[in-house]
């Protein structure tokens, strides 16, 4: 993982080589092994959810193309996880409880940089979803001219160059890997946050104005039904956003317990570490539950995806 030097008892140690130790595996060796056991069903959740989400959402056509790109590459991230992030975690901490420290190196090296990277990508995406959403409440008309599929190609290639160099600089020096990915992380909550905030007092003030002209007039009621579908979008894109906040929150904890602490860490903070981790993670199993709770046409398409291929193995 990353190549900081830091001393442990008056030996320089690397971080993968502190974190591949008997020393942060004390008494935490059958934990390890129920967070694999965990690993191995969440991993197995988000491949099939967010298979099923992708067939479901080619098959969608009311969205705007370029919101239906952003909500595909968004459940793509969450694939690679069920696919790549879950198996190395499993990897690494199986490798931790048996004590293999030769593959515990070769896990943690691939885990960091991925778990990372995705990790990034989702939060970039949903902050390009809100700030989506922004614009198609301001724009109003001229939304679907200005938000473009190749503009927002452009976006989300921009994006994942972006949160590569995190990812990459753990592989140097991951206190630098943190901070940078603390400065990201709050400008995408501040973003977000701002995008959403705006939104709702545009709503209100929008739903004040149709309901004044609906008491006048009949085609009033039109409005107000176009207000309530994008409000439902709205919310619908607010869970995915708040889902990925909470479920980060432990590990975004434990980095700045990892900076104060100076890596002096007693095993259950290790353990809580992996924990940590674990419910990042878990986002990636509870995204397609949303998409299916939120969105009506998703949540059809799931259904007739599922009756399909129920049809098809009997």
């Amino acid at each position: 993982m990353a190549m900081t030097n830091i001393s442990s008892h008056g030996t320089q140690l690397s971080f993968g080589r502190l974190l591949c130790s008997e020393e942060a595996t004390v008494g935490i060796k059958d934990q390890l092994v129920f967070l694999s056991v965990v690993n191995i069903f969440l991993g197995i959740t988000a491949f099939l959810g967010n298979t099923l989400i992708q067939v479901a959402l080619h098959k969608e056509t009311s969205l705007h193309p370029p919101t239906k790109l952003l909500l595909r590459t968004l459940s793509i991230s969450d694939l690679v996880i069920g696919v790549i992030g879950h198996p190395v975690g499993v990897i690494l901490f199986l490798s931790l409880a048996k004590e293999r420290w030769d593959i515990c190196l070769y896990a943690i090296n691939t885990a960091a940089p991925v778990w990372y990277f995705l990790g990034k990508v989702s939060l970039f995406i949903l902050t390009v979803i809100s700030v989506d959403r922004l614009l198609a409440l301001l724009l109003k008309f001229r939304y679907r001219q200005v938000v473009t599929m190749k503009r927002t190609w452009m976006t989300l290639i921009i994006l994942c160059i972006l949160s590569t160099i995190p990812s990459a600089m753990y592989f140097w020096n991951d206190n630098i890997s943190i901070v940078f990915g603390f400065i990201g992380q709050t400008l995408c909550l501040l973003i977000s946050v701002s995008s959403y905030t705006k939104i709702f007092l545009k709503l209100r003030q929008h739903q004040s104005q149709v309901h004044d002209q609906a008491l006048q007039q009949p085609a009033g009621l039109a409005g107000q039904q176009n207000i309530a579908r994008f409000r439902k979008a709205v919310y619908s894109a607010l869970w995915l956003q708040l889902t990925l906040v909470v479920c980060y929150l432990p590990y975004c904890i434990n980095e700045v317990l990892w900076l104060i602490y100076d890596r002096e860490f007693s095993s259950s903070m290790y353990l809580a570490a992996y924990i940590g981790v674990t419910f990042g993670l878990l986002s990636s199993s509870l995204n397609p539950i949303l998409y299916c709770w939120k969105m009506k046409e998703v949540r059809q398409a799931v259904k007739d995806t599922t009756r399909h291929i129920l049809c098809l193995s009997s």
